[in-house]
């Protein structure tokens, strides 16, 4: 195992850690969110992170979320993707970050869970799981509901040329990653038929590698597994189970500038550079022994790390490579928009990153193994009893 140096270090004041990270997509900026679960808020830092320093910016309290089901969980927050601007939810409100700090706040939607701006920046998409699981679009300038639109949960990855993004749609069953173009009515994704399913729900936000050729879902509400798709053709190139018990930071992944090198943070405080071509991990340790709590890239590709001891440290990057993206239109053309109406499931075809599967051909399944994703085995149960009811 080698050590790794840091370029900046720095201690949260009261020693929080960091559960949650989330860099500007082009400015040398960075968040923070810890939970002060005792005193029932949550803490919200702002860092500069230029030069190869941490600096301080911020630091503010917001509300600590709860879910339907009694869980404590972090606020919601998005960077606008060219602005110096942070949105973050506190309760019914969307409270606004900027450096000259003059930014007044906006009214939220009740039950609002995830949130992110899209690409261009016109729209803020906010999911709020719920009694009717539904989304909305949001003018970032006032904070009104523009447009509603189907349900998607837990956040939003954006393709690196910004012309796509991916979201969850969870179930306990099943969760299906839909990718979807910006700009639809309103300021609403346009969802694809093409989309990814994946087994059981719990999993964290899609993450694209910086120079699209990869998606990486972290996940799932059972299992720690990784899970790694090649990008248009949404083939499963790895597959994994980081433990299978033992707690986990939700927000450990983090694509560094090498292409095809992803990092993961691990509650030893171990920090694994994992290529996911060749297969081949490489464990790193240092700058300190704590368990990460957070891992994120900036927009220069230097890696910031949380640890749960309240330290904060930004390592160097090695120059990237130059990759040319994934053509966004060769995707765009195996697929089409999902109608308006109608159930998103009957809309859909689906792969798993070994087969594809389609609602049609999902009715004829009746045998599934206990070796099988248990959205397979439920459906095969159901298409039994249904045959055997309908003779």
């Amino acid at each position: 195992m080698t050590d790794l140096a840091a370029a900046a270090h720095l201690l949260t004041g009261d020693g929080l850690p960091v559960e949650l990270l989330a860099c500007h997509p082009r400015l040398p900026l960075a968040a923070g969110v810890g939970a002060d679960r005792e005193a029932d808020r949550s803490r919200v830092r702002v860092w500069d992170c230029s030069g190869g320093r941490l600096r301080e910016l911020a630091s503010f309290d917001v509300a600590v979320f709860t879910s339907r089901w009694g869980d404590r969980l972090l606020p919601p927050l998005a960077w606008h993707p060219h602005e110096p601007l942070l949105a973050v939810v506190d309760e019914g409100l969307l409270r606004r970050w900027t450096p000259d700090g003059r930014a007044e706040p906006l009214p939220a939607p009740a039950g609002c869970k995830a949130l992110a701006y899209s690409p261009d920046g016109r729209a803020l998409w906010a999911s709020m799981p719920g009694g009717d699981d539904t989304s909305a679009v949001l003018d970032p300038a006032t904070g009104a509901v523009t447009a509603a639109a189907r349900y998607w949960d837990t956040g939003v990855g954006v393709h690196p040329s910004g012309e796509l993004v991916a979201t969850l749609v969870s179930d306990q069953g099943a969760t299906f990653c839909v990718f979807a173009r910006p700009g639809g009515p309103g300021g609403a994704m346009r969802q694809q038929r093409r989309a990814l399913i994946l087994d059981v729900d719990g999993y964290g936000t899609p993450l694209f590698s910086p120079d699209g050729r990869y998606l990486a879902v972290r996940g799932n509400a059972y299992v720690e597994t990784l899970n790694v798709f090649a990008f248009p053709s949404l083939r499963k190139v790895l597959h994994t189970v980081l433990a299978r018990d033992g707690e986990w930071p939700r927000h450990n992944l983090a694509f560094g500038p090498q292409p095809g090198v992803l990092w993961i943070g691990t509650p030893g405080g171990a920090l694994i550079a994992l290529d996911v071509a060749a297969r081949e991990a490489v464990e790193h340790g240092g700058p300190g022994d704590a368990a990460v709590t957070a891992l994120t890239a900036t927009a220069a590709g230097e890696l910031l790390v949380a640890r749960a001891d309240g330290s904060l440290a930004l390592l160097p990057s090695a120059p990237a490579a130059d990759a040319p993206h994934p053509d966004v239109a060769a995707f765009l053309a195996g697929t089409g928009d999902v109608p308006a109406d109608g159930d998103l499931e009957d809309h859909l075809d689906f792969t798993d990153g070994e087969h594809d599967w389609d609602s049609g051909k999902l009715a004829e399944v009746t045998d599934a193994s206990p070796g099988d994703p248990t959205w397979l085995q439920l459906q095969a149960h159901i298409n039994r009893f249904a045959a055997q009811h309908t003779d």
